[in-house]
């Protein structure tokens, strides 16, 4: 396939692509459907496309479904500061707001559902509810990198990121196969990506400067453990989400263990649903797509009928 990191990230489809303006910044952002907002968050090493079955279920079941690419990712600016979750929170929270929107739904992955987790609790009455994808509430993520020799260990992926400039090469040389490999890596399901689908996740990586952006999420979050920052987030995310949580992993995921997510419940004080994907890795909702919408939709419908 002949394609360029620009066509990768304006793919098309049965949706359409808008800039929103929103936290001091533009966000690219892709839509399908009408009806109540359903935002999705994607993680690393990805961008909105992660979504691209999703959105079209999503409005079949009668939503606005809408994925956006983070700050420094994709078509959204790649901005030189604003990696903390703090920032993102703000980003998310503009995003609906400038979409017309009192609050939505969220639905993230990874590094996108350490954002649903945070903007549930920083920017909670725009948050109708979350679901978290592969992603343990923060504290508990906090807490298993700094006492959990078995996570630190399958976590120390993330200190090779905190070098200047290296790591960036590192992820967009060889046309980027660093992205597939890592794909790779953390899926529990033999065959994906297939090299259709890893191509576009390569491109993008190479679009702009989106593998320093990337990177610094990373960086915030390792360098900031000691910092006042970093300390006023964890305290801050002790605070209990009220709103209702319903939390997705697999249990094949080598890159987070099934114990990490333990706990997460515990700051929570709204209805909390867990949904254990067996077989499946990192990527749940590319893996096996037609078993993470099982799970979402009755989800979803039960917190729009409350």
């Amino acid at each position: 396939m002949n394609l360029t990191p620009q066509a990768a990230v304006m793919f098309p489809g049965p949706w359409e692509h808008r800039d929103v303006a929103a936290n001091g910044a533009r966000f690219h952002t892709v839509h399908c459907g009408a009806g109540p907002l359903i935002v999705l968050l994607h993680g690393f090493p990805m961008y909105w496309w992660t979504w691209r079955t999703h959105l079209g279920a999503l409005a079949d079941a009668g939503y606005h479904a809408v994925a956006m690419d983070l700050r420094g990712y994709g078509g959204s600016d790649h901005t030189p500061h604003g990696y903390d979750p703090m920032t993102l929170s703000a980003d998310v929270a503009g995003v609906i707001r400038s979409l017309g929107e009192s609050s939505a739904v969220v639905v993230g992955h990874g590094l996108g559902g350490t954002v649903a987790w945070s903007a549930a609790v920083m920017r909670a009455p725009v948050i109708r509810a979350i679901a978290t994808v592969s992603a343990p509430h923060p504290v508990r993520m906090r807490q298993a990198n700094t006492q959990d020799p078995e996570q630190r260990r399958l976590s120390r992926y993330t200190l090779g990121f905190q070098w200047p400039l290296a790591p960036e090469h590192s992820l967009v040389k060889k046309d980027a196969e660093r992205v597939e490999f890592l794909l790779r890596l953390w899926s529990g399901t033999p065959g994906w990506p297939d090299p259709e689908t890893a191509l576009m996740f390569r491109r993008a990586m190479q679009f702009s400067s989106t593998a320093h952006c990337a990177l610094e999420y990373y960086r915030w979050a390792f360098r900031s453990i000691q910092r006042s920052d970093g300390r006023q987030f964890i305290h801050r995310m002790r605070f209990p989400v009220q709103q209702p949580v319903l939390q997705i992993l697999g249990d094949s995921d080598v890159s987070i263990l099934g114990r990490t997510y333990a706990g997460s419940e515990a700051y929570v004080t709204g209805p909390f649903d867990r949904v254990d994907m067996r077989s499946i890795g990192h990527f749940p909702h590319e893996e096996d797509g037609l078993r993470f919408s099982e799970a979402l939709l009755p989800w979803l419908n039960k917190v729009h009928s409350r």
